[in-house]
């Protein structure tokens, strides 16, 4: 029992790390706010540097016309504009980007497509690939679901002129499909907070930033000085962000320019995605945390950069005390971790104040409907902390080096669906662990409750909560799928009769799985 005991509190204590950590961002977005940074309003329009807009796409079929439309409308000197798109296509999204390219260039658009017959360094490879023909002095990048506002690059162009040590420049995301659901209204809280606070606290406070891939400008000096983009890990922005920070180059965050984009309405398509940005972060650490602590940045700034770079261990640290903590309600271990339990509870609350301060901020009349997700962006949290805790085992190994793509459907309102999409995805072989360890801690929330621990249940059926929710969900997305591998029989598989309609046939799509 000791042994679990001590599990349970390093467990406990880390975790709360991370939770007190909300609280310091928090305390230094109020002290930073105000502070806004220098820029050269008068840069006339014959001084504007080339700029090249990268557009690295793989597989978007539904939404690539969308992004192409959107980035001609640039509002940009055209002799000072190109637009490349970086398509890794294996379906019919290349034909589509292809169609639409010529149309624009037979209209005087400055846009190329480049195809790659292969996916060597993923996203990676395709920007560094783009760089070679690339004409700007500037490079913007946006992914396949981003609908840029016209006047993006002229918001933000300035900032390169007044600063010249400035390498990277990125602007807040934006949401086209916020109210879809309650799934997307949690997934837009959890962005405003990390955009809205988090991000203007660390780069307002001196402390190193990351490019979130996507909705943002890099000098192109910078780029080449720090390295160029490399694929030894799946987060490509992250670890080309720090690279540059650390040889010298400045960052700086805008929160009051907006790139809207669309948010994953599938779970499935969200767990994708937090995959990822959980294996890639973690592998960015193992990379890039010794450089880190050898720099010659202050003490402050390693640890806030190493928090930063390590916030994903969070996710195996929950599925620990998910595990330990049943066990140890049915003994007396429990005597001696009341202590780390009550302060993790205060601690805990660091990021649903942080969330609850994005929105007041960024939307000061409408901050209740949004902020109504919190509940729900609780559950998610932890219900999606073993599929998390998988990415870091596999980033820790250093196996599964697979950059996969989180689809875009281009959905904005409930009435359009993305069940019918040959993007959806099939269901997560880990719904099986989730609603196992939802089962578990049920059993340890009873086990604690008949025991006499009271204080521990409203902890355990947390992770009751949140597993649940997400394995049932995932169930629930792929039920179509679950039918038909389980062959059980519906009223759409009776043998169709002289007045049954059949089915209309649907064109095949290659897609990726």
């Amino acid at each position: 029992m000791s042994i679990l005991v001590t599990i349970y509190v390093i467990a406990a204590l880390l975790l709360a790390l991370y939770g007190f950590n909300a609280w310091i961002l928090t305390g230094l977005f109020f002290a930073q706010r105000r502070s806004k940074p220098p820029a050269d309003p008068s840069l006339p329009q014959a001084k504007f540097p080339a700029i090249t807009v990268q557009l690295p796409i793989y597989n978007e079929a539904l939404v690539v016309e969308r992004l192409i439309d959107a980035v001609v409308k640039l509002d940009y000197p055209a002799s000072r504009l190109q637009i490349q798109v970086l398509d890794d296509s294996t379906d019919e999204t290349t034909a589509i980007a292809e169609r639409r390219v010529k149309m624009y260039r037979r209209r005087g658009v400055n846009i190329q497509l480049v195809h790659r017959a292969h996916r060597a360094g993923f996203k990676a490879g395709a920007l560094k690939n783009g760089l070679e023909t690339a004409t700007g002095t500037l490079i913007a990048i946006f992914d396949a679901d981003f609908v840029p506002d016209p006047n993006f690059l002229k918001q933000t162009v300035s900032y390169f002129a007044a600063n010249p040590q400035l390498g990277l420049l990125q602007t807040r995301w934006g949401h086209l499909n916020r109210s879809y659901s309650w799934l997307t209204l949690a997934q837009g809280l959890a962005l405003d907070g990390h955009f809205a606070v988090e991000q203007v606290a660390r780069n307002r406070g001196g402390l190193l930033i990351n490019f979130n891939g996507t909705a943002g400008l890099w000098r192109r000096a910078c780029i080449e000085a720090a390295g160029g983009w490399q694929g030894d890990t799946i987060s490509e922005d992250f670890d080309l962000s720090y690279r540059a920070q650390l040889a010298g180059w400045q960052c700086l965050f805008l929160p009051d320019v907006v790139a809207p984009a669309e948010i994953p309405p599938q779970l499935a398509a969200f767990k994708r995605q937090q995959f990822r940005w959980a294996k890639g972060s973690i592998q960015c650490l193992k990379k890039l945390g010794w450089s880190v602590l050898r720099s010659d940045l202050s003490w402050w700034v390693k640890f806030q950069a190493i928090i930063h770079l390590s916030s994903y261990l969070a996710h195996p640290l929950m599925v620990v005390l998910a595990l330990v903590t049943p066990l140890l309600m049915l003994g007396e271990g429990t005597d001696n971790v009341r202590f780390p339990l009550i302060y993790l509870s205060l601690i805990s609350l660091g990021p649903p104040f942080l969330y609850l301060v994005a929105q007041i901020s960024l939307y000061p009349r409408q901050w209740r409907r949004h902020y109504r997700a919190m509940p729900l962006l609780i559950l998610l949290g932890s219900g999606v902390a073993l599929s998390n805790t998988k990415a870091v085992i596999e980033a820790v190994l250093g196996i599964g080096h697979v950059f996969r793509r989180t689809p875009k459907f281009n959905v904005r309102t409930a009435t359009e669906r993305w069940q019918e999409s040959p993007y959806r995805l099939p269901v997560d072989s880990l719904v099986v662990g989730e609603l196992a360890l939802a089962l578990y801690s049920l059993l340890g929330a009873v086990i604690a409750a008949l025991n006499g621990h009271q204080f521990a249940v409203p902890f355990i059926l947390l992770y009751t909560l949140g597993f649940g929710y997400v394995g049932l969900l995932g169930v629930w997305e792929a039920r179509r799928e679950l039918r038909r591998w389980l062959a059980i029989p519906s009223f759409r598989s009776r043998p169709t009769t002289a007045r049954s309609r059949s089915p209309r046939r649907r064109k095949p799509v290659s897609v990726e799985r």
